[in-house]
């Protein structure tokens, strides 16, 4: 039997330490994960997470990969904040698909006090009076627009890093590293759960990775939600012609963060569309326990909905309700 100790959970990883458990064989690797998975989540849940652009395109910032940024030429659309009503209508539509956290995007710099703050105010407390948890990304922000997102009842407010320091400038040059970090302080000092991670594929080093890793490690707490995405390379981006990244490598990249962040919720994110069923699943052997569920991403596919109920039919004797079944004894887990 394998024991849970104190001692898994760690804010001192060095980028070189996560390097090497990074590279353990690949069955070792994922053996390890899967022992730490059951002993701090429940070991057999997959949370659905939905997720909806409310305001999509012309952003100031110049991500490299990201196809919302006016800095690229991307045959996208460009919209203004949604009304509240449609927002909330396509939450409940996601709740009643199974769905029991509702994320929301919008293509914002920075967040701006005024109307369109407001109506995200409204959106959140109409999130949460569906009984969902409610997640949004808008951006930079300050302490007290973060105590307001608070007091709407937000659950949590993401704000990925992407990549690790040394690489994060090949990716974007509008915004720094530390502005990130700041937005999360702001976001932690208002209680709201951080939810932050990356993107896997740029043309980052192990290296890059295991340094992003180590930056979440050093958060006390760990975040409580880190997505790992996939690079969609989309025409009209810098990073169009990078080619899709091995499924092991990314299996990799998971069993990598639940061994460092054994309490955050490990999210299968953007990208997954194009792994297969089997490498799905390895994922969640590896420690992913949520998946955003839904044909679109923000403004990239996702993995289709008939697809995804096909994925969780073929889990159903394992996959149960999270209320009823807690990690195998999390202060004391058994393998």
């Amino acid at each position: 039997m394998n024991i849970s100790s104190p001692r898994d959970i760690r804010h001192d990883w060095t980028a070189d330490e996560i390097v090497a458990v990074h590279d353990r064989p690949l069955i070792e690797l994922i053996g390890e994960a899967n022992r730490l998975h059951r002993a701090y989540q429940p070991a057999n849940y997959v949370q659905k997470a939905s997720l909806l652009s409310v305001k999509t395109g012309g952003c100031p910032e110049d991500c490299a990969y990201c196809p919302q940024s006016a800095h690229h030429e991307v045959n996208l659309g460009k919209s203004s904040l949604m009304p509240v009503g449609e927002v909330l209508a396509a939450a409940k539509k996601a709740r009643n698909a199974g769905a029991d956290r509702f994320c929301m995007g919008a293509a914002w710099r920075q967040v701006r006090d005024g109307a369109e703050f407001d109506a995200v105010l409204d959106m959140v407390r109409g999130v949460r009076a569906l009984g969902m948890e409610a997640c949004v990304t808008l951006g930079m922000l300050t302490e007290p627009q973060a105590q307001r997102l608070k007091e709407a009842g937000l659950t949590a407010y993401n704000h990925n890093l992407d990549t690790g320091p040394d690489y994060y400038a090949r990716i974007i040059s509008t915004r720094t590293y530390n502005d990130r970090l700041e937005t999360l302080k702001a976001v932690r000092a208002a209680g709201i759960e951080m939810c932050c991670g990356g993107i896997v594929g740029m043309g980052e080093s192990v290296h890059d990775r295991a340094a992003m890793l180590a930056v979440l490690a050093a958060f006390d707490p760990h975040p409580e939600s880190v997505p790992i995405n996939a690079l969609v390379a989309v025409d009209g981006t810098p990073l169009a012609g990078r080619e899709k990244i091995d499924p092991l490598v990314f299996v990799r990249m998971v069993a990598t963060a639940r061994i460092v962040l054994p309490r955050s919720i490990v999210r299968l994110s953007a990208g997954r569309a194009s792994f297969s069923r089997e490498a799905q699943v390895l994922c969640m052997i590896a420690g992913a326990n949520s998946i955003f569920y839904g044909d679109t991403l923000l403004t990239t596919p996702n993995a289709d909905v008939p697809e995804d109920n096909a994925l969780f039919a073929a889990l159903a004797p394992i996959l149960r309700d999270a209320a009823k079944h807690e990690p195998d004894n999390a202060a004391l887990s058994l393998a």
